[in-house]
């Protein structure tokens, strides 16, 4: 009798070690995963500000097609990348930064541009478009802090004693931080 109850209290013990870490890494990657849907959601609530910016400016401003064209080509491109929440590795965030990135740069020189015509910037559509992009880029960058912070507690998670050997176990791997593109930390000059 002894013997069987020390048996199950080994049993209860290591299912104790094996289970609540398993819950908790759960748990994390879910966090990871639903903070990574707020970043592609920031996103994408750029993207779709964007047609309503070029069709603003192309009413008001005869303006250079190429700039326009550019957005346009940007952010289909930045919107045909897809990211699994599962496989959040550092090459495909690298790809999609990569492309928003693109369309970064080519709104930016469509509000360069843009500070050419009077009529345009003075246009209370084109200013409220322009307030509300700004907004959506100040969600982007609190989205990206919040989902590096969850990848580093869930990655710090896997990396512990004893909760590293149920992520063995388990499968759970270390996910990929958003990284800032080489050279963003300089500031870019604007020519006229």
């Amino acid at each position: 009798m002894k013997k069987i109850l020390t048996i199950l209290g080994i049993l209860i013990v290591l299912a104790i070690v094996v289970f609540v870490p398993y819950n908790s890494l759960v748990s994390k990657d879910q966090a990871v995963k639903g903070s990574w849907a707020q970043v592609e959601t920031d996103y994408q609530r750029r993207a779709d500000l964007i047609p309503n910016l070029v069709a603003t400016v192309k009413g008001i401003a005869s303006f250079e097609q190429k700039t326009l064209t550019d957005v346009v080509e940007a952010r289909a491109k930045a919107t045909g990348i897809n990211l699994d929440a599962n496989n959040l590795t550092p090459e495909k965030i690298a790809q999609f930064e990569s492309a928003q990135t693109n369309l970064s740069g080519a709104l930016s020189r469509l509000l360069v541009v843009a500070e050419a015509y009077p009529t345009l910037t003075a246009s209370e559509s084109f200013r409220g478009l322009q307030t509300q992009l700004e907004g959506t880029e100040n969600r982007i960058a609190v989205s990206r802090k919040d989902f590096n912070s969850v990848v580093q507690d869930y990655n710090t998670t896997i990396r512990v004693f004893p909760t590293n050997i149920t992520a063995k176990i388990f499968g759970f791997g270390e996910k990929a931080y958003f990284e800032s593109k080489e050279g963003t930390e300089e500031t870019p000059s604007v020519e006229f």
